[in-house]
């Protein structure tokens, strides 16, 4: 969608409707209908008329005459006379259309004097802004934040805990869209860094920068972390300020180049130059609009006349048709129709609205035959904006229909605007945490005064407000963003080194699951995998994913029990050993199911609740956390969501992370697994896992972050910003030690194909739209897997469409996935196809996109300038040029190309 003003949209007043009272005339369509609306008295038919929301179905007192005069055109004129036509339907509809505001978020930093100088972050949108920030300490370790020193903070700033500040943003000037907050930097303090986000309390989103924190070095040696903003030794994110352009108006201005000071320096103190830099940003302003709609009788000439008012700005077309038979299925009415009015593939016809001519919105008037039963219709607003009645179509159901009275549904945006979904305040959450917070203090002043053991009781109540800060931080973190980075988080220009990171291993790897939910059930499964080493790697897979290899409760693995007893349904420790070794012989890394959330208990505790462990790993009740109501732990709360079947493990608890730990070093060292497929990461924080990433030093490692996509009303929505941020929210907290699958794109790859939606694979900055498009060498892109499909079949892909999916998912960025069903079933062929390209054409987990075409029945992407594909019925061939396409892949519905 277009950039569209703030203030107006801000500041919106809905069009008043005007009176049905007197005389009125109607030039919208090409049947010219005249009609002097007067005052009636309305009776209503059926059922009463309830309120302003459900639908009247009327009659009048009075019917008026009405002629119809001959015209020189194929167009009817028809004139009435002052008495009334019997009204039928009479509603108003509120729709909400959501615009993208865009704007910047602006940092700068300037010298006022020896030692002294000034960093002030702004933004440049309306709205009740507030700088959330700490800064690092020389010395520091790690990304934690702590507060600054007491001259450093701004007037009217919050204390948050111990680690942050909040800051208001003043405007700049009244009337000015503005604000800005100024914070003094001393360099003879000790701070090594400023840290923040920003936050806009009106809708509660939070901005960050590519995902992570913004940071701004007052040092030299400040580790990047891919989220530096400033001049740390030219390493700034937009480079020199010559390349920014400031209008003289703007704030900013009277910086001049990057790197020459207004006193000719170019480095002071630190190592610090004065910078002035800009991020995008967009945030969605809901505008409150109205559809009318009034359908009238005419006895005389058994028409049913329907008037279309509204005050939706810009160009509105009507997509309509009729309805009879009992049905609401669409059917093209017979001529004539109003001007302005295509047929749209002989299933709808599409009439553009006209300005009234006062100037006041835009209206149109159909005429349909008597016979019919219904008129049914959306609005098009611009060039891809769709708005309908809450998920359904408008409907105008006639006096003959059979149709019943139907309550009125607010309206909303569908189609390819992304739809306002009510946020969840989470104030309730954090009251609770603060009151908490509150009590425990009281709990540690009390325990001053008794001459019990005051040290261990006032450790155990430390490790709770811990804990519970920690849980308010998550709410924070997962508030849905607005703001997304205008590159990916990776470099596009960044060349495909061969550098191996456990969160993408060598950039090259495409990954088979190598089981299924039944594979279980030969209790030979080791030993039939051993048998395909030779076909899976010939079929070009680099990484295998093995089943979780421990005694569990459930025989898929997924509840364990012990952890050093690897003789499962799957096979014995020695069947497993040797599948390993078979894989690595053929050049197949091999993943282990690490199960880590959860651990089935082997005796109950005096209450008879199963929370104590045996084996070697013979854990108590300290181990499982606290919040759980099913298990009666004794240990801290969770640090994410429970899995109520099992006892969620805290991992918190110094002795739980040293034991796994030491368990994943002798998976790798006695089993000889290369890394790691993690289950339910969602259960505990990101953090943990980067610890125990570090200790077992995997090749690669993957994440199961799981949760529900965005819906409004039953629909998916168009943009999912916040679930893929999630996403990224947990990978960063890994320090990117371990990718994600990414469930983003296989929702909206779902939507897409299902609907014949392909609009929806770009988002609003014509990137991918799921992980992918924002950290794409931390995505593990997949469509199927043991718990979607198999047997399960928890969230198939849509049947029949498998293989445009794994067009789109070999062909792009990101680590892909296939699943083992697929690889042994009618599509091997095909995907063995799509793997030897990929291979072939050397695309890896940073490949550049290009979508070139994203439209209803067609997606259309060149990768690396080298690939190029397109999924849809619809048409698409590449550009002919310097550059010799030939087809390398086609099937159903897709077609891939290469350079030659």
């Amino acid at each position: 969608m277009s950039t569209v003003p703030i203030e107006p949209l801000l500041h919106h007043s809905p069009l008043r409707r005007t009176s049905l009272n007197g005389a009125r005339t109607f030039l919208p369509s090409s049947l010219n209908l005249r009609c002097h609306f007067t005052s009636k008295k309305l009776h209503s038919i059926g059922r009463g008329i309830a309120s302003g929301n459900s639908l009247g179905f009327l009659s009048s007192e009075r019917r008026r005459s009405i002629a119809i005069r001959a015209s020189s055109s194929d167009t009817a004129v028809v004139e009435t006379t002052s008495q009334s036509d019997d009204v039928i339907f009479n509603e108003n509809f509120p729709v909400q259309r959501i615009d993208k505001a865009e704007g910047k978020i602006y940092v700068r930093l300037k010298k006022v004097k020896e030692n002294d100088w000034e960093l002030s972050v702004g933004c440049s949108l309306p709205g009740k802004w507030i700088l959330h920030w700490g800064v690092s300490y020389v010395g520091d370790t790690g990304s934690e934040w702590d507060q600054p020193p007491e001259d450093m903070r701004p007037p009217g700033s919050l204390a948050i805990k111990d680690y942050a500040i909040e800051t208001p943003l003043e405007k700049l000037s009244e009337g000015d869209s503005f604000h800005e907050v100024t914070i003094n930097l001393n360099l003879e303090s000790s701070v090594a860094a400023l840290n923040f986000v920003l936050k806009d309390e009106e809708t509660g989103a939070w901005y960050q920068h590519k995902g992570r924190d913004f940071k701004v070095p007052l040092l030299d040696d400040v580790p990047d972390d891919g989220n530096l903003i400033g001049s740390k030794k030219g390493f700034g994110a937009l480079g020199k300020l010559s390349n920014i352009v400031v209008k003289p108006d703007e704030p900013g201005a009277d910086v001049q180049e990057k790197g020459k000071s207004s006193s000719g320096s170019t480095k002071e103190g630190k190592g610090l130059e004065e910078f002035y830099e800009e991020m995008p940003i967009s945030k969605h302003v809901a505008g409150d609009n109205s559809v009318s709609v009034t359908a009238r009788k005419c006895p005389e000439t058994s028409k049913n006349i329907v008037s279309i008012e509204t005050d939706l700005p810009g160009d509105v077309t009507v997509h309509w048709g009729v309805c009879k038979n009992g049905n609401k299925k669409w059917e093209i009415p017979a001529e004539p129709h109003p001007e302005e009015t295509s047929l749209f593939k002989n299933k709808a016809l599409r009439t553009r609205l006209q300005r009234k001519d006062d100037g006041n919105g835009l209206s149109g008037l159909f005429s349909l035959d008597e016979e019919l039963e219904g008129l049914c219709f959306v609005l098009k607003l611009n060039e891809n904006t769709w708005l309908n009645n809450r998920g359904e179509d408008f409907y105008v159901p006639f006096l003959t229909s059979a149709a019943l009275p139907v309550e009125s549904k607010a309206a909303q945006v569908s189609g390819k605007t992304p739809k306002t979904n009510q946020e969840v305040s989470d104030s309730g959450f954090t009251a609770e945490i603060i009151t908490e917070i509150r009590n425990l203090a009281i709990d540690i002043s009390s325990h001053k005064n008794q001459k019990t053991n005051v040290k261990e009781v006032q450790e155990n109540i430390l490790q709770e407000i811990e804990k519970l800060a920690a849980e308010a931080y998550s709410i924070f973190r997962s508030t849905t963003p607005a703001f997304t980075p205008e590159s990916d988080l990776e470099s596009e220009d960044e060349k495909p080194e061969i550098k191996i990171s456990s969160g993408t291993g060598s950039g090259f790897e495409i990954l088979c699951q190598g089981f299924n939910w039944e594979s279980h059930k030969s209790g030979r499964w080791y030993q039939e995998l051993q048998e395909k080493a030779d076909e899976l790697a010939s079929l070009g897979f680099t990484v295998l994913w093995l089943p979780p290899p421990t005694e569990s409760v459930s025989p898929e693995g997924y509840m364990p029990k012990d952890l050093y007893n690897l003789n499962s349904r799957y096979g014995t420790i020695d069947e497993l050993k040797e599948t390993v070794k078979r894989f690595h012989k053929v050049g197949i890394k091999v993943l282990g199911d690490a199960v880590l959330n959860h651990r089935c208990a082997h005796f109950k505790n005096s209450n008879g609740v199963w929370n104590l462990f045996g084996g070697r790993l013979n854990w108590d009740d300290r181990a499982v956390v606290a919040d759980d109501p099913h298990f009666q732990g004794r240990g801290n709360k969770s640090s994410g969501d429970n899995f109520h079947a099992a006892p969620n493990i805290d991992h918190s608890q110094d002795f739980v992370r040293k034991d796994i730990k030491e368990w994943l070093c002798w998976m790798r060292e006695e089993v000889g697994y290369d890394g790691w497929r993690l289950d339910f990461v969602r259960g505990f924080w990101g953090g943990y896992v980067k610890d125990y990433m570090d200790a077992s030093k995997p090749y690669f490692a993957v994440g199961e972050y799981w949760d529900s996509l965005s819906y409004t009303y039953g629909e998916m929505d168009y943009n999912q910003d916040a679930h893929r941020q999630r996403i990224v929210d947990w990978i960063n907290a890994t320090s990117g030690a371990a990718g994600a699958f990414d469930v983003t794109t296989k929702g909206i790859l779902h939507a897409a194909l299902q609907k014949c939606e392909y609009w929806r694979l770009s988002d609003p900055k014509g990137k991918p739209p799921g992980v992918v498009g924002w950290w794409p060498s931390r995505a593990v892109t997949f469509i199927e897997n043991h718990d979607t499909g198999s047997t399960q079949g928890h969230w198939r892909f849509p049947g029949g469409k498998e293989m445009q999916g794994y067009a789109y998912i070999l062909t792009h960025p990101g680590t892909p996935a296939v699943f083992f069903d697929h690889i042994y079933s009618d599509y091997r062929s095909e995907i063995a196809s799509l793997l030897s390209l990929r291979n072939r054409q050397k695309l890896h987990c940073r490949s550049e996109v290009n979508i070139v075409k994203s439209e209803r029945d067609v997606y259309a992407a060149i990768i690396d300038e080298k690939v190029a594909m397109k999924i849809g019925p619809g048409h698409y061939e590449p550009p002919s040029g310097s550059q010799n396409w030939s087809v390398a892949v086609e099937g159903r519905d897709y077609k891939v190309w290469e350079t030659s």
